[in-house]
């Protein structure tokens, strides 16, 4: 693995060419596959990561001991909730779970807190993360609060296809009743109710996105 042309290709145009090399100078690169745990709940951070490719869902533990989907990252993006925990020292308060095969690059916390005074390409970076982030929870949030499940699936199949860049989907109605905090039986309904609609497909071992 190229971990020089890795990070050129996240972060050219992105950042100085001083602090891509000091990325690929003191980052540790680290391949998942999909389902792998890179972040779990209670766990201290000791880097920050930087994802090169591939994607990957954030979850949140509910107050009855169950998950729910925060957001995805994909390539060039990091977990504001992770840099957070990073900095002040935190145990972690979400699960990182692969959505695909990829490559994240860990930052050591001395270099995060540095490069914020010696690199301006770096805060603007940290500063647009936390909007992305925040703005993403904030949908979340609209999402359970203000929108009915059926619309809470059709966005969740949307944002799934476009981070496995695909229109057919390999989820169980089990698996999205996990990540949306519901049960099978309301999705295996709705989603029925959409292929009725001609929203998708649903197939025996797939849902097709129409």
């Amino acid at each position: 693995m190229d971990v020089t042309t890795l990070i050129e290709e996240s972060f050219a145009g992105v950042f100085e060419p001083q602090l891509i090399k000091e990325i690929v100078d003191v980052a540790t690169l680290v391949e998942f596959d999909e389902n792998d745990i890179l972040i779990d709940f209670g766990q201290y951070m000791r880097a920050m990561p930087l994802l090169m490719k591939g994607a990957i869902k954030i979850m949140r533990e509910d107050f009855d001991e169950g998950e729910l989907l925060l957001y995805f990252l994909e390539k060039g993006d990091t977990c504001a909730m992770t840099m957070a925990c990073c900095v002040g020292t935190k145990k972690s308060e979400i699960r990182a779970i692969a959505e695909t095969a990829g490559v994240v690059a860990m930052i050591p916390v001395a270099k995060m807190e540095e490069w914020m005074g010696k690199y301006k390409s770096w805060r603007a970076f940290v500063f647009q993360s936390y909007n992305s982030r925040f703005n993403e929870l904030l949908s979340a949030i609209d999402n359970i609060a203000f929108k009915h499940m059926d619309e809470r699936i059709e966005s969740y199949l949307n944002e799934k296809s476009k981070v496995n860049n695909s229109r057919i989907l390999t989820q169980t109605h089990q698996e999205i009743a996990y990540e949306l905090n519901s049960s099978r039986v309301v999705i295996s309904r709705l989603l029925k109710a959409m292929e009725n609609d001609g929203k998708i497909k649903l197939n025996r071992n797939n849902i097709e996105l129409l």
